[in-house]
């Protein structure tokens, strides 16, 4: 159990879980064994996820299909820590708990508190195609985004989930017309995240996909995937594109999103 702010004041741990089973929020998310509630607490927003145990059923589902199932917030709680020590801007993490011994029937909670005025980067580029921003702010958070999944794999870190969609804007009002952008970028959604000394080549594979499959229809060029390529790669596009084999993973992997999301055939910028 660790409570900060406010929280270590006003609960304990010995009543932490009857105050989180108590808080009526708005729901935001409730799936299987897990739910999402934005809640207000002396004054601040908070987000909790509440996990309850997966049970035996959802475990061998997960098993069969060579998944490993969410048993609770302790993997995001890591995570929240581990990225924030590495220099990756993600949430602040508030309040953790646990208790049970076994992973079907354990409970546990994370709380988190709110990134206020910020916008996902799937809302901010959904109309590129038709509205497309200055050159100077795609060229920004395009840089910045490469940089990110670079950082990633240096430290071992792939999300599972790597989205546009997870990663959200600071000040985008502000961010998205300056004349010298800057952008803070903060990953979020990492529930599903996995720390290793070396990222294997298959989730490498999968993060650059994903980040990809939701990038083809916002209206970006082949000039604009090379540079992603180069500020991730640390190298020339020449050089990094010479590893034939890798990114011929990355398209397959991307058209197989692709078309299971939109019925249909992608059309790749590369």
């Amino acid at each position: 159990m660790i409570l900060r702010g406010n929280f270590a004041t006003r609960w304990t741990p010995d009543n932490a879980f009857e105050h989180v089973r108590a808080i009526d929020g708005k729901v935001v998310k409730a799936k299987d064994n897990r739910r999402v509630v934005k809640f207000y607490f002396q004054g601040e927003t908070f987000y909790l996820k509440h996990h309850r145990g997966v049970g035996w059923i959802e475990t061998i589902k997960c098993l069969a299909r060579v998944q490993l199932p969410v048993l609770g917030a302790s993997d995001e709680w890591k995570a929240i820590e581990y990225l924030t020590t590495q220099g990756i801007a993600t949430m602040t993490a508030i309040a953790f708990g646990q208790t049970g011994f076994s992973p079907v029937h354990r409970e546990s909670f994370l709380i988190t508190r709110e990134l206020a005025d910020t916008a996902s980067l799937e809302s901010i580029c959904k109309t590129w195609d038709i509205s497309p921003p200055s050159y100077a702010i795609k060229k920004a958070l395009i840089t910045r985004v490469a940089s990110i999944a670079r950082l990633m794999k240096e430290i071992g870190v792939n999300h599972r989930d790597f989205y546009l969609s997870h990663l959200l804007l600071s000040s985008p009002s502000t961010a998205l017309h300056s004349h010298d952008c800057k952008p803070k970028l903060y990953l979020v959604d990492l529930h599903r995240m996995q720390i290793r000394t070396k990222v294997p080549m298959r989730w490498l594979v999968k993060d650059l996909a994903s980040i990809y499959f939701s990038s083809l229809d916002i209206g970006l060029s082949k000039r604009d995937a090379i540079r992603f390529i180069r500020e991730y790669s640390g190298t020339s596009a020449r050089e990094a594109l010479e590893n034939k084999q890798f990114w011929q993973a990355v398209n397959r992997r991307t058209k197989k999103l692709y078309r299971k999301d939109h019925g249909r055939e992608a059309v790749l910028l590369l």
